[in-house]
């Protein structure tokens, strides 16, 4: 009976490897096009929405790089590689939505409104798609494992999912009715989501830290 966990395990984290692997491919594409366009257009929300796409790779990588390290230690200090990527992925969220906060106060003071958001509608569109089946396997994989580390990893995706639907709304009110504050909304959304997940990764890495060995 142990064998079959043991092969079941391992094929989970292979699984978890592939997901990871997809992860950073696809955020690292999502977050060149929307960084560039999010520039070239001045549109904050989706210039935060690629940037959130840069915290995605880095969590990705947190992920990826904890699950080949317990492959190769067979499970050896679980809960410290669990760790690490728990604060990495907090980390970057939090230094996320300080940007934008930042972003969006420079913005109203400037007067800056984005040219279009046209842009912003299509990769909200592929991204809503992506992102929910990619949350969906994740949850499984990590609920599997019992990885905290994972279900975050699954949890920051969904919040990608989330962050897709806010770009997709304020772009599309944008595009209708040419408000700035509109897209200033949008990026502020994807601000707040991004500071409620860097906390709860942030929390569970705090609370790991204080458990007793």
């Amino acid at each position: 009976m142990s064998i079959f966990k043991e092969r079941d395990s391992e094929r989970l984290y292979t699984l978890a490897v592939v997901l990871a692997l997809i992860t950073i491919g696809y955020n690292i594409l999502e977050g060149i096009v929307s960084v560039f366009f999010g520039a070239k257009d001045e549109t904050l929300a989706l210039l935060g929405f690629g940037v959130d796409s840069f915290v995605e790779v880095i969590s990705g990588a947190g992920i990826l790089h904890m699950v080949l390290r317990i492959k190769r230690n067979q499970g050896e200090d679980r809960k410290r590689f669990e760790k690490a990527a728990l604060f990495i992925t907090g980390f970057a969220f939090m230094l996320l939505c300080l940007g934008l906060v930042t972003g969006s106060v420079v913005n109203v003071l400037q007067g800056t409104h984005p040219s279009t958001t046209l842009a912003g509608i299509i990769i909200s569109i592929i991204s809503l798609l992506t992102m929910f089946i990619l949350y969906n396997v994740k949850l499984k994989t990590g609920r599997a494992l019992d990885s905290k580390a994972i279900i975050a990893d699954a949890h920051c995706t969904l919040t990608c999912f989330y962050l897709s639907g806010i770009l997709l709304g304020s772009s599309i009110l944008y595009e209708l009715f040419k408000i700035g504050y509109f897209d200033l909304i949008g990026g502020l959304g994807i601000a707040f989501f991004a500071f409620r997940e860097g906390r709860e990764a942030l929390e569970e890495f705090f609370h790991k830290e204080d458990e007793p060995a």
